[in-house]
């Protein structure tokens, strides 16, 4: 009495097809699933944020070198000054 059987699941399949149709539901679940795959890549766009925002600054000034190296010709014309 508490719970449903098969046949009851079937008529109220049934009777939702009837009323919306297939192709409305087939749309409803191909929403859903472009739903899904935006929410992930928000996820992993979100994590190379947070990766982003670890790194020092001078890291992302210099592209991904460290601040205290300089390159060979700012060497030679540090020396020659």
């Amino acid at each position: 009495m508490g719970s449903m059987s098969i046949w009851h699941w079937l008529i109220i399949l049934l009777v939702v097809v009837l009323l919306f149709g297939s192709g409305k539901i087939k749309s409803l679940f191909g929403e859903f699933g472009k739903g899904i795959t935006a929410f992930k890549k928000g996820l992993k766009e979100g994590d190379d944020e947070a990766k982003a925002e670890t790194s020092t600054p001078a890291q992302q000034v210099t592209g991904g070198a460290p601040a205290s190296t300089a390159s060979s010709a700012e060497i030679k014309r540090d020396a020659k000054v």
